[in-house]
């Protein structure tokens, strides 16, 4: 398949610093993670003055609990590659992190680290809601230095193109394929902004910024991983990320249209709406 353009896939994945080897995967992991923590800590600042100081140690222990929450829902929804090779099972490096294992196991124990300080699980989820997207595009362009994840076949100028030693094995030399990791870096990189920018709406306070969140990726991953060709566990003509997806968007959508924000603070915004039209 030829194109007039197209990604090429990185030469490398991985630098040797003496006896040190230094992984992209991880690195960008890494550089995600510090930049949430950044965030987080802004959006707790906002919402009470000093609690900034606390998003350092929150964001340890939540993104410790959630590598381990992302590798126990690949191991699990991918049993049968580790059933007869349990020693794969801890090798994050190589890839294998469920997105959505990470962000239940980390968001709940960062939540119980905030509660330590005195921060409420509303104001922690709030401020999480633009973090943990913004971690996820950075994240993901470790599957491009991996040469993993890719879609379909396509000549499109944005294809990605894959070394012969990762191409499956089905396909030709010089096949060209979607770059799904790029989809899902600009897509939740566009939600974090989205998010940062409806931050500051009271009729998205805590919990509720959160479950727009939840249901804004889960939309974007239901397109998304149809798009990819990986061996995934099958159901019902879907792949297993997409039916989790789909309870995402659900989900928070549910809880959108079920829920309420604080009347005082609606009542507050309507006022200030009035007063500034009254200036003018």
């Amino acid at each position: 398949m030829s194109t007039l353009a197209a990604i090429p896939s990185p030469p490398w994945s991985s630098l040797s610093l003496g006896p040190i080897e230094l992984r992209a995967y991880g690195l960008l992991i890494a550089v995600g993670v510090i930049l949430a923590v950044r965030r987080l800590g802004i959006g707790l600042d906002q919402l009470r003055s000093g609690a900034a100081e606390a998003a350092p140690s929150i964001g340890i222990w939540g993104v410790g609990a959630g590598l381990i929450g992302a590798r126990l829902y690949h191991v699990v929804t991918e049993w049968d590659r580790f059933a007869d090779n349990l020693t794969d099972i801890p090798k994050v490096w190589h890839g294998g992190l469920g997105i959505p294992g990470g962000v239940l196991l980390g968001t709940v124990v960062g939540v119980l680290r905030a509660r330590s300080f005195g921060i409420s699980t509303a104001d922690t989820l709030h401020a999480a809601a633009p973090a943990i997207p913004l971690a996820q595009a950075v994240g993901r362009w470790g599957n491009w230095f991996n040469q993993e994840l890719f879609g379909r076949p396509t000549s499109l100028p944005w294809a990605l193109q894959i070394d012969d030693a990762h191409l499956p094995v089905s396909f030709e030399s010089g096949t060209t394929f979607h770059p799904t990791f790029l989809y899902e870096s600009l897509w939740t990189l566009s939600l974090s902004l989205c998010l940062v920018r409806l931050s500051g709406s009271p009729r998205l306070v805590g919990s509720r910024l959160f479950a727009l969140y939840v249901a804004g990726y889960g939309l974007g991953r239901l397109w998304i991983e149809g798009l990819r060709i990986d061996d995934a566990s099958v159901l019902g003509g879907l792949r297993w990320n997409q039916w989790v997806a789909i309870a995402a968007i659900l989900g928070g959508g549910l809880f959108l249209l079920l829920t309420s924000p604080p009347r005082r603070t609606v009542e507050e915004l309507d006022a200030q709406q009035t007063s500034g039209n009254d200036e003018r």
